[in-house]
């Protein structure tokens, strides 16, 4: 009997996502239903963007939540290695097969000339696709080209007519006409894989059973199952997860929700509770209790429990959950808990230097350094009345500088100041000016100790989380703003 094996697949170019730890719950707990293995990939082939320190955020942030698995980039394994970027060999070698095969082509076209296509193509209302130009070239040409040194992709053939059958586990067979798909590039101009022939080969290559992935990817199935089909293989059952939504129904994205793991380790929820929830969304014990353990979801897991209807990620209703969870906690592990969250003697020693200074009894510790051991603070907008600029530029001002401490991956004073002056200058300010509105949006005081150092003690997750709180207390940009907020923010790249 073959052995059930999954794995979770995230690309370290972020944050870690909550859509990430519930994917990766519901591969667990079916691996370990069927006493099988679960496997953790990292898909760095996003070269620019990918990083290690994003790659270690996803262990530690899974860890917190108490999700381990059996192979991986630091664990090992036997079908190493587990980053797709120390694999390129290995797609070389298939993506060659394919084109031997006659199931994929070298492509030459450029960038200007796909774009004219589509252009073209929107126009007609037609649905924009390859044009299969260079899949008609002689392989006598295409291969002088290459040797000539010439820029090029791999694509890969797909039907023009019919449908393709997808067998989802959770709603049966899923049919999709061809002529949606795209003849996709299967390896890039720099040589590495996209995330088709990647996944496909790897899959393969490291036996898995049964791909649970969000349902958004639903709509291109029928590439990774026609390339299962040009390469002889079998391929895994599939399985598409219904995707988490925001109370509005909307996608969950981090304009409306936190969506970091680590923000929520630093607001003080427990990983048990976190954890929790994330099974509860979209999946049910089979009597309907709200508060369960890992254990006892692994216990009874069924798949055919998952509800396809999308799955609300509420903050109250996790509060809620949270606050179940920390009552029923015996009182000592309560307090263990409260010491390993904030007060411990790591964080007190990050918070001293700047308070030691500004106080004359330890009874005024509180009230100075109480915002490094809260979430939000509270915020009047009378502290972000300025004497130089209108109620709509603090608007905008707060917007700009949000959206790109959203983007920061290196977290420290130095980076932090040079984006706020970056956005104070382009916006024909000094930083002087723009200081007294980021005092109140993180200290929720007009003054405090340095608010750069604390930016930075507290971190990205609670600093963009209370500026995002400022914002909306001002007054989120309507549609119309957004846009043309978005060609400013575009300037300051």
């Amino acid at each position: 009997m073959t052995t059930v094996r999954t794995r979770i697949a995230p690309s370290p170019t972020g944050d870690p996502h909550v859509g990430t730890a519930y994917i990766a719950l519901f591969n667990l707990c079916f691996a370990r239903q069927h006493g099988g293995q679960f496997i953790l990939r990292i898909e760095d082939t996003d070269q620019l963007r990918s990083s290690r320190e994003s790659e270690q955020q996803i262990f530690d942030a899974l860890r917190w939540l108490g999700i381990e698995w059996d192979e991986g980039p630091d664990v090992g394994g036997p079908h190493g290695p587990y980053r797709q970027s120390e694999r390129g060999h290995i797609y070389k070698k298939y993506s060659d097969e394919l084109v031997a095969k006659g199931h994929a082509f070298p492509c030459f076209c450029s960038a200007e000339r796909l774009d004219q296509v589509r252009a073209e193509q929107q126009a007609r209302k037609e649905t924009p696709r390859y044009d299969g130009h260079c899949m008609h070239l002689s392989a006598e040409e295409a291969e002088q080209r290459i040797a000539a040194g010439e820029s090029h992709v791999v694509r890969m053939k797909v039907p023009s007519e019919g449908v393709c059958v997808v067998p989802d586990l959770l709603r049966g067979a899923v049919e999709i006409p061809w002529d949606r798909m795209d003849m996709q590039v299967l390896m890039k101009a720099d040589g590495l894989p996209t995330y088709f022939l990647a996944n496909v080969v790897d899959d393969h290559l490291m036996g898995i059973t049964h791909v649970l992935r969000g349902e958004e990817w639903l709509p291109s199935a029928p590439k990774l199952i026609k390339l299962y089909e040009y390469f002889g293989w079998e391929q895994p059952q599939l399985v598409y997860m219904p995707l988490l939504r925001n109370p509005d129904k909307s996608k969950l994205s981090k304009r409306k929700n936190p969506t970091s793991i680590t923000f929520y380790e630093r607001m003080g929820f427990l990983p048990e509770a976190m954890l929790n929830y994330l099974g509860r969304m979209g999946w049910s014990m089979p009597d309907e209790r709200e508060k369960f353990s890992l254990a006892e979801m692994i216990e009874h897991f069924d798949i055919q429990r998952v509800s396809l209807g999308g799955p609300i990620f509420d903050l109250e209703k996790l509060s809620w959950l949270n606050g179940q969870w920390l009552r029923e906690l015996p009182v000592e592990r309560f307090a263990a808990e409260v010491q390993q969250w904030a007060l411990n003697p790591q964080y007190l020693m990050k918070i001293a230097p700047h308070v030691q200074g500004r106080i004359e009894t330890f009874s005024q510790l509180a009230p100075l350094a109480g915002m490094f051991f809260m979430g939000g603070v509270p915020l009047q907008a009378s502290l972000f009345e300025h004497k130089k600029l209108q109620a709509d530029q603090v608007r905008l001002l707060l917007q700009l500088i949000l959206w790109k401490l959203e983007a920061l991956r290196q977290w420290n004073k130095d980076k932090i100041t040079a984006i706020i002056q970056q956005v104070a200058e382009h916006q024909g300010l000094k930083l002087r000016d723009v200081m007294p509105l980021i005092f109140p949006a993180i200290t929720g005081q007009a003054s405090s100790v340095s608010v750069l150092d604390a930016m930075e003690i507290l971190g990205p997750d609670l600093s963009r989380f209370r500026l995002r709180q400022a914002v909306e207390l001002l007054g989120s940009p309507s549609k119309k703003e957004s846009k043309e907020w978005e060609k400013l923010l575009a300037e300051l790249k």
